[in-house]
Formats: C-alpha cells, structure tokens, sequence
C-alpha cells in the first residue's frame, strides 16, 4: 500500500520520487555547470512550515525557473548553505512542492505532461489561450486546486502569468492569499532569460550568471489589507512594481525590448505563414 501512496491529486508519490530524481540529475549542469547560480537565503527555507507556503516570483521562462526552485528548495532543506553542490539531497525530495502553470502549455507535448506530474496545478488563464487575448471567467475548481496544494504542502506561482517584465501582476494571486491566509515568500530570480530559450529547455549561452534571491515571509494583514494594497507589497517583493524602471540601467531596458520586438516578429511570422 506505501508503494502507491498517492498525493490529494492522485500522482504516485514513488513514481514521483523518481521523476523528480532523474529530472534533477539531467537539469543540475543547467545551474552548476554550463551556468552559476548564485542563491540567497537557504536559511529561509529550512525555517518555514510543513504546508500552506506561498512563493511569488517573478518570472523568465516556462520551466528552467521552477525547476531551479525544485533544486534551491530541496538543497536548502538537506542543510546546504546557499548552494546546490552535490546532488545527494535529491535522494529524498519534499514531494509536496506544486508549482501554478497554464493548462494549454501543460498539455502541449508529452515532456510537458511529465513535467506536470513531478507537481503542476494546471489552471485555465482567464485573459490569454493558444496566443490569444481572451476574457473567461475564473474556474472554482482551479482556486479550489490551489488551495488543496497549499493544504498539503508549498505553491510556487508566478503572478504576473507571463515571462515579459515589468507587466502588471494578477489580481486572482492576492485573492488566494486573502481566501487561504498562506505564508508568503518571494523570490527574485535573474539570469535565466539570458542562459535559456523562453521554454526554459534549451541552455541558449553558457557561462551566465543566474541568481535567485529568498526573500522573508511578508507581513501580510489578510482580513484587512485590501486586493490592491497586497498586489502592490507583491510587486515591490518580486522587484516588479514600475518604479524598479527607473534605477534599470537603460542598456538591460532596451535588451528586453529587442528581446521582446524578436518574439512579436517571430510570432507575426507564424500567423503570416
């Protein structure tokens, strides 16, 4: 029976253990090797709860960023100090690590089908599907996935829901923080756009600099602090609110939109096609 013990959404926690061991093993180079990620506040991973931890970041590409916090996470919490050497700490992962990911990206190919079993909550995006702007109205049952995970164990969400700079975050992360009370933690990451394709697949540039900064659990009022006065804390923790702009050296702004003008063409080209 303890062989095919599964978690609240069904995955075999064994056939996970050994997912997120082999997926650990193939991705490490990606971060201690090819590239250097440098991390901060491991300390503060060890310190926090079992279950019912939220962690905001922001975001760079589809998967290299959480599958960097899979390694940080479970590193932090086998007593490494703000590094990612030897890889003995994915023997026994924390199998309640979620992550919140689209379900039209989780659904693309059979790769990502894997990699949503090692621990995706696959919601329907309310404002983009295949490309698109739309405007669908919140599924319960994605809010209600959320909360069963946060039950259970950590969430890691990137409330901007896109890999752009600088866009404005979601209002449904601040509405889960206010619903479910969980400690919140943000993170910082950086480097990743540079070192890997937007999927986060494909190591684009070796020899990046990539970092990844834990912030302190956030001093959150959640029965009076109002949606908007939560996104705007959020925004100042994951280095994202507008006024970050104004200290971006103008040579890494104009990176981001040339990097930005490629995919529009790119995307352009498709259609044209």
């Amino acid at each position: 029976m303890g062989l095919f013990k599964k978690n609240p959404f069904g995955h075999i926690l064994f056939f996970k253990r050994w997912l997120i061991r082999i997926a650990g093993m193939m991705t490490h180079q990606r971060y201690k090797g090819f590239n250097t990620l440098e991390i901060e506040g491991s300390q503060i991973i060890r310190e926090l709860p079992e279950n019912n931890v939220l962690f905001v970041s922001n975001h760079q590409t589809y998967f290299a960023d959480v599958v960097a916090m899979f390694h940080v996470f479970n590193a932090s919490l086998k007593g490494r100090d703000d590094t990612i050497k030897n890889l003995g700490y994915l023997w026994n992962p924390k199998l309640n690590i979620y992550y919140v990911a689209a379900k039209e990206t989780m659904k693309k190919s059979l790769l990502t089908k894997i990699l949503a079993y090692a621990g995706s909550i696959s919601i329907e995006r309310t404002w983009r599907a295949d490309g698109q702007n739309v405007n669908r109205q919140v599924k319960f049952s994605d809010i209600s996935n959320i909360g069963k995970a946060l039950d259970d164990g950590w969430v890691i969400t990137f409330p901007q829901g896109t890999t752009t700079p600088w866009k404005p975050l979601r209002k449904g992360t601040a509405h889960i923080i206010k619903k479910y009370k969980p400690v919140v933690v943000p993170v910082v990451i950086d480097g990743f756009r540079r070192s890997f394709d937007k999927k986060g697949l494909r190591v684009k540039k070796k020899g990046i600099l990539q970092s990844m900064q834990i912030k302190e659990p956030l001093e959150i009022d959640y029965d009076n602090e109002s949606i908007d006065a939560i996104l705007e804390k959020l925004e100042y923790a994951i280095e994202q609110h507008p006024s970050f702009l104004k200290v971006i050296p103008q040579k890494e702004l104009l990176a981001y939109e040339e990097e930005n003008q490629k995919r529009r063409y790119s995307y352009k080209g498709k259609l044209d096609n």
